[in-house]
């Protein structure tokens, strides 16, 4: 059940910049909803526009550019209208376009240095790069430095850092190595140590003058893919922050709540693309509150 700390004074305010499909659950689609459900306030941008996602035999749509991004933070601007608390970004495929929403955060932040920037670095996974090449510097280098809280992937976090992490160690290193480049909290959101049977999700939140506070979730290994869950998961710990300070209980909840919804999703049995579109609308009760179960508590790490 959701305890807020959220007051009727005090509503958080997210942009959130990145894919949408007309049909299904990615992007904007998966993060959108969970927020709103949640209590918090959405204005949202479309990096992208497509018919489906990818993982379709086909797709029809278009990307935005930087140009057109500006065009519509003027817009916001000149009507008093960005006072976000928040700027939550996923899919984005191009530097012009990574550059202008480093612009729209520097607005921000002007008005409200508290501002806080939840990034998910959507660029791959398994190995496989999927955003043009010439993203992955600019993510690195000038992007993660500005991030409050990131959510990379196994395959983007060693992308980010230089680092191979094969054991929770390698993982605690490539926590420190964000924390280093001025990230407080970060959360893997996917690792794998070689276990067969479980994955697990890592996350350091480094307060000042203070150290790591460290924490795994280790989970059931699903044996299907699912397109929007890392959308979701950003969506959420955003969300989940507004409620409680407790990184712990962040994460158990947001864990919970996916968990969750793909149960929900599979239900139906099918391998279609469109059969393992997320069932977020139907999971509404498991968004707003979690049944975290004991095997699911966050443990201490490092």
């Amino acid at each position: 059940m959701v305890s807020s700390k959220l007051s009727s004074e005090f509503t958080p305010m997210v942009l959130s910049i990145q894919s949408h499909t007309v049909h299904g659950y990615v992007g904007n689609r998966s993060a959108v909803f969970p927020m709103q459900t949640l209590g918090i306030e959405v204005d949202f941008i479309n990096s992208v526009q497509f018919s489906n996602h990818t993982g379709y035999p086909s797709w029809t749509g278009a990307s935005l550019d930087g140009d057109q991004l500006w065009q519509l933070i003027e817009g916001l601007k000149a009507n008093s209208l960005m006072t976000h608390t928040h700027l939550l970004t996923g899919y984005m495929r191009s530097p012009a376009l990574m550059r202008c929403v480093l612009k729209a955060l520097a607005e921000l932040r002007t008005s409200n240095p508290d501002t806080i920037y939840v990034c998910d670095p959507v660029m791959g996974d398994h190995g496989k790069l999927y955003v043009p090449e010439e993203v992955v510097p600019v993510y690195r280098d000038e992007v993660v430095p500005n991030a409050t809280i990131l959510t990379p992937n196994q395959f983007e976090a060693e992308l980010l850092t230089g680092i191979k992490i094969e054991t929770e160690a390698d993982a605690i290193k490539a926590l420190d190595a964000f924390h280093d480049k001025g990230v407080p909290c970060v959360i893997f959101t996917s690792m794998s140590f070689g276990e067969e049977e479980s994955i697990s999700l890592m996350a350091s939140r480094r307060k000042p003058d203070s150290e790591p506070e460290r924490l795994r979730i280790d989970i059931p290994q699903i044996k299907a893919s699912f397109t929007g869950t890392g959308d979701l998961t950003a969506a959420l710990v955003l969300a989940w922050f507004q409620h409680t300070d407790s990184l712990a209980t962040v994460l158990e909840n947001v864990v919970s709540t996916v968990q969750s919804v793909l149960s929900k999703t599979m239900e139906s049995g099918g391998t279609t693309p469109q059969a393992k579109e997320l069932k977020l609308v139907q999971s509404r009760d498991s968004i707003v509150s979690p049944k975290v179960p004991v095997w699911l508590k966050a443990k201490k790490v490092g």
